[in-house]
């Protein structure tokens, strides 16, 4: 089943058709083989994910949902990774949960979910225990999330936007609000909420075994469409997830051709490409706080762009932020 699912691809909501089975690449820039840059104890994921041990976080590479914005374009856009074959998964997340790990946190999968599946399935065998948490943007179909159903503990989609102009424009797929939309319901009744308190120094902490954390990222001179988002949360998600709105929303200096860079400032001419203001971070908190969801995440504003990654690096990011246990151009970190 794995391999008819990468002859003539529809994964992902751009059913490409691209022969990934025979070295095509699709729409996601990538083939039939499963590819990887990093893997690392992040620390810079919400506390029910980071808790005392940090997340247990692998970076794939490619992905489904091209954004203007990104700030993991090396891997997501540019192919930054190397082969990340069955066996390397396993000991990745064996390390990682050797580590201290509260969760394995898989971000941008959604375009390699048949054989994602059996990795999980070969990790578990294998000892793997703590959660898996699957983090993406939401722009995958409820047929392919259905394989990872059992497999899945926790959901972590993005709901970026729900205007069809906005998507299209930053995106190039003006269905993302709809798929998301569909995608985000689905993961609601997929995994129900379970918390658990967690002892540690400086008294207990609460750690999320399973469930959803929706997460939006605020754009800057758009809080309109930051409004339609919270509106659709409360009515559908309200109760049934942690609601965790970003500010921390920072311009990214991008590396590449010359006709990639133009094609990027022209997609974020779709809005204000710049920090998130002092009068729109109190605007948004009134607002977040007139909707008193049960669960809420909110960052605190800052200024501070150390915590942009570079994946060219075998620590992609800050010391603080992150500790790294694999990396694509030096395997296994001691």
């Amino acid at each position: 089943m794995c391999q008819s699912l990468y002859e003539s691809c529809s994964q992902c909501p751009r059913a490409c058709g691209a022969a990934r089975s025979t070295g095509s690449r699709g729409a996601c820039g990538e083939s039939g083989e499963l590819r990887a840059a990093a893997a690392c104890l992040h620390f810079g994921e919400e506390p029910l994910l980071t808790v005392y041990g940090g997340s247990g976080t692998i970076f794939f590479t490619g992905c489904t949902l091209r954004c203007a914005f990104c700030q993991n374009y090396q891997i997501s856009q540019q192919g930054m990774g190397t082969a990340f074959p069955q066996d390397t998964f396993t000991s990745v997340c064996l390390k990682l949960q050797d580590a201290g790990a509260e969760n394995i946190n898989l971000v941008t999968g959604s375009h390699h979910i048949p054989l994602i599946a059996a990795c999980i399935r070969a990790a578990k065998a294998a000892g793997v225990h703590i959660p898996f948490a699957w983090n993406s943007s939401a722009y995958e179909s409820v047929e392919m999330l259905e394989l990872l159903r059992g497999l899945v503990d926790i959901w972590l989609p993005d709901l970026k936007t729900l205007n069809p102009l906005m998507s299209k424009e930053l995106f190039g797929a003006a269905d993302y609000p709809s798929v998301a939309k569909r995608a985000i319901r689905w993961m609601l009744e997929a995994s129900s909420m379970q918390l658990e308190n967690v002892p540690g120094n400086g008294g207990p902490r609460e750690k999320m075994l399973s469930g959803t954390i929706i997460r939006h990222l605020f754009l800057p001179g758009r809080m309109g469409d930051t409004t339609m988002v919270l509106d659709w949360l409360k009515s559908h998600a309200d109760g049934k997830a942690c609601i965790s709105l970003m500010s921390q929303y920072t311009p990214v200096p991008f590396q590449g051709s010359e006709a990639e860079r133009a094609a990027r400032t022209q997609s974020l001419s779709a809005f204000q490409n710049r920090l998130v203001s002092t009068s729109e971070d109190m605007e948004l908190r009134h607002l977040i706080e007139s909707y008193e969801f049960e669960y809420l995440f909110y960052q605190d504003l800052s200024d501070d762009a150390s915590w942009l990654p570079d994946f060219g690096r075998t620590q992609p990011f800050s010391n603080a932020l992150a500790r790294p246990v694999w990396h694509w151009s030096s395997g296994f970190i001691s």
